[in-house]
């Protein structure tokens, strides 16, 4: 298998199930059909119907394949496990009904974290117990996920939680055996962190098993850093742009993955606000063809 091209529900600028400004589940399948995708992410549990049924038949009426889904809860709370371990047991059942693969946790946005995305040194940081115990969460729901449900289970680190910077991101690497959790690569996410993706995938690339594709605006990502503004206010700010316009440097990144014989889906996300000023099916079709454009089919 080759690479594959995707596309999830927080391009269309779903983050949270209940949100009331989400669009309709069925118009974002139609979109991203329409869009020249052939796989789409779960998105939130519960976005989607939780009916395997029901989902199923509304995937194969599109041709769409479902990729995987994230589990985009608060792994650093331990008063919130309830919550984490319900979205990452329904999140497992909903991939295994349709057999999708790729399960990925982020930790989500944390109060003590929010100020400092974009600064690492400015970060506050776990104390040896609460690390212990973090990591043993996220171990517990890998555990849930690779033996119980047999997908395959990344950690992505993600802006303004305690799974962010690279330090982070080599920390649990090293303390949680590459047996049993891989990557998620976040190409946006690591310059929002201030890392370069592509020296992150060359360096770990027999560990990363899939790739999220986003671009971020330099100038947007200055004063968003610079003001401490909510990651949320920075997606409706724009600072998730189309692929090709931001800082990522794609073609490297493409090398890159061709280099190691990456085979397997990178999911386009383009974290927007669901009622932005820009037209989700066209950013869609625009990413679509600049990755076209630099020889993804």
């Amino acid at each position: 298998m080759s690479i594959r091209i995707g596309n999830a529900p927080c391009s269309w600028g779903v983050e949270f199930a209940d949100d009331p400004r989400n669009p309709q589940w069925t118009r974002v399948l139609d979109e991203c059909r329409d869009a020249g995708y052939r796989g789409i992410e779960l998105g939130p549990v519960g976005f989607m119907p939780e009916d395997p049924v029901e989902l199923d038949d509304a995937l194969e009426a599109r041709g769409l394949e479902l990729i995987g889904g994230v589990v985009f809860r608060p792994f650093h709370n331990p008063d919130k496990w309830d919550d984490v371990l319900d979205g990452a047991v329904r999140t497992c059942k909903a991939l295994s009904a349709h057999g999708a693969r790729q399960l990925v946790l982020i930790d989500s946005i944390s109060d003590r974290r929010a100020p400092t995305a974009g600064r690492p040194d400015e970060a506050e940081q776990m104390d040896g117990d609460e690390w212990r115990a973090f990591v043993g969460r996220i171990r517990e729901i890998t555990r849930i996920g690779g033996e119980e449900y047999g997908l395959t289970v990344g950690i992505h680190p993600h802006a303004a939680g305690f799974m962010d910077f690279e330090a982070e991101a080599e920390r649990l690497l090293a303390d949680v055996s590459s047996d049993i959790l891989k990557i998620a690569l976040d190409t946006g996410h690591s310059v929002y962190a201030g890392f370069d993706p592509v020296a992150f995938y060359r360096r770990h690339s027999d560990r990363v098993s899939y790739v999220h594709f986003k671009d971020i605006a330099p100038a947007i990502k200055e004063d968003v850093i610079a003001n401490r503004t909510g990651f949320y206010d920075a997606c409706a700010l724009g600072i998730f742009c189309n692929l090709g316009d931001g800082a990522v440097d794609f073609p490297a990144m493409k090398q890159a993955l061709t280099d190691a014989g990456f085979e397997g889906w990178c999911t386009v996300e383009q974290d927007c606000d669901p009622q932005g000023d820009t037209s989700p099916v066209d950013d869609a079709r625009a990413n679509r063809k600049y990755l076209e454009s630099i020889g993804f089919a």
